[in-house]
């Protein structure tokens, strides 16, 4: 299985928001939006600060697919 973080790109251009912004509400570095952006692990904490950021759940972000 791997993960996919289309959901959060999607919530992303809902909220009319960049990756840069992101960036900064959140307090995440520009090597983390990276690792999102090919799908690469990520540590918890990290997307926790995100759901903070955003007033989301986990399962609003990312999603589990099958290989």
């Amino acid at each position: 299985m791997k993960i996919s973080y289309n959901k959060l790109w999607k919530m992303l251009i809902d909220k009319n928001m960049k990756r840069k912004d992101l960036m900064e509400v959140a307090g995440i570095s520009s090597a983390s939006v990276a690792k999102l952006g090919r799908g690469d692990n990520i540590q918890t904490d990290v997307l926790l600060r995100i759901c903070e950021a955003l007033d989301c759940t986990i399962e609003d972000i990312l999603e589990t697919i099958r290989e």
